[in-house]
């Protein structure tokens, strides 16, 4: 059966339409990273679940050089994310009401991700989940495992 004229164009812009739509919707995302294991998406300040990365000032240690080690890790997300969509799963809300969540890049845990690149760790207080990636970094000596470092929350206590 084929359609009338009228018919194709009609459905092919209702098809272009909603596939715009879809596209803005994606696209439209509002991302900042605050930290290696912190962002705000749509408005919402989501912390990574089971992780813990540097904090922001934290500094670590390397052949006797002072290294941004909180930087860096906000830096390796900001680069992972890139131009990609956020999704993340959400596991309820910490003390300090943000969402805790697991975001995902195209199926790829973002915290994972850090955590295997050494400026992350399992944080094994809550959760276990992450304990091979932090293996896999520490025998890789990766990012902050090749480095003297305080663990973020000794620093977090300290400072």
């Amino acid at each position: 059966m084929f359609l009338s004229k009228r018919k194709t164009i009609f459905l092919t812009s209702i098809f272009s339409l909603i596939f715009l739509f879809i596209i803005n919707h994606v696209k439209s995302q509002e991302l900042k990273v605050v930290d290696g294991d912190t962002i705000h998406l749509n408005g919402e300040k989501i912390r990574f679940a089971g992780i813990d990365a540097p904090e922001l000032k934290q500094t670590c240690i390397k052949e006797g050089e002072e290294n941004p080690c909180g930087e860096m890790a906000k830096q390796i997300i900001i680069d992972k994310i890139g131009n990609n969509t956020v999704e993340c799963i959400s596991n309820g809300k910490d003390q300090y009401k943000r969402i805790l969540a697991e975001c995902f890049i195209n199926n790829e845990s973002l915290s994972s991700y850090i955590v295997r690149h050494g400026y992350g760790f399992a944080y094994r207080r809550y959760s276990k989940k992450f304990i091979i990636d932090e293996d896999y970094a520490k025998s890789n000596r990766a990012g902050m495992w090749s480095m003297k470092f305080e663990y973020p929350w000794d620093y977090r206590k300290n400072n």
